[in-house]
C-alpha cells in the first residue's frame, strides 16, 4: 500500500529529536511522503529545512493560520513571499483561512478578531493568486465566509483544498461545483461523524485526498493518543469502506491525487 499524508505538523517530533523514528514508522506503514504544513513564522523555516534535508519524504507549505493572526500579522504575511524564491520552494500556501470556533465572548472583540482574520486571509489569497500555487484552507465554523472570500479573490478553485473537512455533503457539493475539494482525516473513523462520511461519499474518489493532521485527530483505534502519518492506513481503510473500494485502491488514487494537486 502506497500512501501520501497530505497534511501533518511534525514540529514536536522535530524539536524533540524524534523525526528519524517518526519517518521510519511512517515508511513502515507504507507512507512514502508527507506534506509538513506551516502555520506561523516559527515553523516556516523549520519545515523548509526539513524538506531540504529529507527531499525523498517531505514537502512543505507556508501560511499564517487564522488562530495566529495577531495584531502584528501584517509583518508575518509580508515574510511569506521570500519563501517562494527558496531553492526548496513550498508546494502550497497554507494553512490559511478563518476560525470562528473560539472567539472572545465580548461581541465587539469577536468582531475585531473576525475582521482581522478576514483581512489576513484576503491578503494571503492575493499572494496565492500571484504565485499561482495551491491553497490549503483552514475553515472552522466559517464555511460560508471562507467560500465568499475565495470567490472574491479570483483564486483558481481547482487549486483549493479544505483540509480536515468537517462539513456535510451539501457543503462538499458546493466546493465541488466550484472546482475545489475536501481532504479527510481520522474524523471519518469516529462513530459520531456520519455527516463527514456522507461528505466523503458525496465527493467520491476523483478528488479525494487523505491526511492525518498529526499529531492531532488520531483515528478511532488510538483516539486520545499522539497521531502520526502511520495512522493514514486506518483512514484509507475507512474511506474505502465508505466508497465501497479496497483500501489499496484508495491508497493508490489518493496518492496520485495528492501528488497531482501539490505538483510533486
Amino acid at each position: 500500500m502506497r500512501l501520501v499524508d497530505s497534511h501533518c505538523h511534525p514540529a514536536s517530533a522535530l524539536r524533540e529529536g524524534r523525526i528519524g523514528p517518526w519517518i521510519a514508522a511512517a515508511r513502515a506503514a507504507g507512507v512514502e511522503s508527507a506534506v509538513a504544513i506551516g502555520t506561523d513564522l516559527d515553523d516556516w523555516t523549520e519545515y523548509r529545512d526539513l524538506a531540504s534535508a529529507h527531499p525523498d519524504f517531505f514537502r512543505h507549505t507556508v501560511g499564517l493560520h487564522p488562530c495566529h493572526v495577531d495584531e502584528g500579522w501584517e509583518d508575518k504575511v509580508a515574510a511569506l513571499s521570500p519563501f517562494f524564491a527558496d531553492a526548496t520552494e513550498p508546494v502550497a500556501l497554507g494553512e490559511i483561512g478563518l476560525d470562528h470556533f473560539r472567539l472572545p465572548a465580548d461581541p465587539a472583540e469577536a468582531g475585531q478578531v473576525k475582521a482581522r482574520q478576514e483581512e489576513a486571509f484576503a491578503k494571503q489569497l492575493a499572494l496565492a493568486r500571484q504565485f499561482g500555487c495551491p491553497v490549503v484552507i483552514h475553515s472552522r465554523s466559517a464555511f460560508s465566509d471562507c467560500v465568499r472570500l475565495i470567490d472574491a479573490s479570483g483564486v483558481d478553485w481547482s487549486k483549493v483544498v479544505f483540509h480536515c473537512f468537517a462539513g456535510g455533503p451539501d457543503q462538499m457539493r458546493e466546493l465541488n461545483r466550484r472546482g475545489g475539494r475536501g481532504s479527510f482525516t481520522g474524523t471519518v473513523t469516529y462513530p459520531k461523524a456520519p455527516l463527514v462520511r456522507d461528505a466523503l461519499k458525496a465527493q467520491g474518489p476523483a478528488r479525494l485526498m487523505l491526511e492525518t493532521d498529526s499529531p492531532y485527530l488520531a483515528p478511532q483505534s488510538i483516539r486520545g493518543k499522539e497521531n502520526t502519518p502511520a495512522s493514514l492506513v486506518e483512514i484509507a481503510t475507512q474511506a474505502g469502506e465508505v466508497l465501497g473500494m479496497p483500501a489499496a485502491e484508495v491508497a493508490e488514487l489518493t496518492t496520485r491525487n495528492v501528488r497531482s494537486f501539490f505538483g510533486f
